[in-house]
């Protein structure tokens, strides 16, 4: 049986991806999975502008609240698990529609991937104290004494990266270069791909800010409180790396003030959208959709006429 056809709903942050989502839900018959490494965990919902819990029971959802943000949750885990997602939606007569940001998850499931140590957090700890003992330089150093491949693409400042090679070669033995030369298949079904891009950049600044200050008037800060008394969580974890969670813990510790939270917060996520971007301008133009100027039913011609070949 040839592998089902399915719709990649892309976009950079704030580009609204939800809404266009929910829009073909009511127009076919669809069932969403995520693909945004930040709703998978439980209880972060104001800062990952998480689906609200009718929409969440109008339209069927997957991949929402499904660990808990102590836990990892890993690109290959997304390719495993949106895989048997897909298989099971074709099986009841629904079109998978796969929808978010995280642009690795992506190329994951449609390239392939590496299979990779998963992550250990008390690895991960003790990287970070060596780090702040020795510096991230320091660090990228140790990196090249073992994985001079990967020491070549990785910055000295880019501390993420280099902790997940020095992570990855302490649990496997062998270097991150090297395991990454090991994938596994790209799907192998139709990829209808919609994307919402901008070119207006200004535009998509001000739809980030102006998202981000809601957020805090939703109760964005008290929500990082409540998981800052977890007791369980701290900023080496990946989900206290999400945007505007790092940057309000910081400051609940004391570490910024509220303008300073508010000012890095919306500055990591326009990185990010950027990030996001560049990302998507390597997919084709004819694909691409003006986030802030598009007629839904140009949008809705094109996914009847992929699924009606299929």
């Amino acid at each position: 049986m040839p592998a089902p056809s399915v719709i990649c709903l892309m976009g950079a942050t704030a580009t609204g991806k939800t809404d266009l989502a929910l829009a073909i839900a009511d127009c076919f018959d669809v069932e969403i999975i995520s693909v945004d490494s930040a709703l998978v965990y439980r209880g972060m919902d104001i800062g990952t502008a998480k689906p609200n819990p009718v929409i969440l029971q109008q339209v069927p959802h997957h991949l929402i609240d499904i660990i808990e943000p102590s836990e990892a949750f890993s690109a290959w885990d997304f390719v495993e698990q949106s895989r048997q997602l897909i298989d099971q939606i074709s099986a009841r007569k629904r079109i998978p529609l796969l929808a978010g940001g995280t642009m690795l998850y992506y190329h994951a499931f449609e390239q392939g991937l590496n299979r990779l140590p998963e992550a250990d957090t008390t690895l991960r700890r003790q990287l970070d104290q060596e780090a702040r003992r020795l510096g991230w330089p320091r660090m990228h150093e140790k990196l090249a004494e073992v994985d001079p491949e990967s020491a070549c693409r990785i910055k000295p400042t880019d501390a993420q990266r280099i902790q997940r090679a020095l992570e990855v070669f302490e649990l496997s033995g062998e270097p991150l270069s090297r395991l990454q030369q090991q994938r596994s298949s790209g799907y192998a079904g139709s990829i209808e791909k919609i994307i919402l891009a901008t070119d207006d950049r200004a535009a998509l600044h001000r739809r980030i800010e102006s998202r981000f200050l809601q957020m805090l008037e939703q109760g964005f800060v008290d929500e990082v409180s409540r998981l800052r008394q977890r007791g369980d969580l701290d900023l080496s974890m990946p989900s206290m790396r999400c945007v505007g969670y790092r940057q309000i813990w910081q400051y609940l510790d004391g570490d910024l003030t509220r303008q300073q939270m508010i000012d890095k917060a919306i500055a990591a996520t326009r990185q990010l959208a950027k990030r996001q971007i560049t990302w998507l301008r390597k997919q084709p133009r004819e694909n691409a959709f003006d986030c802030l100027n598009y007629r839904k039913d140009d949008i809705f011609r094109r996914i009847e006429a992929a699924f009606s070949r299929s």
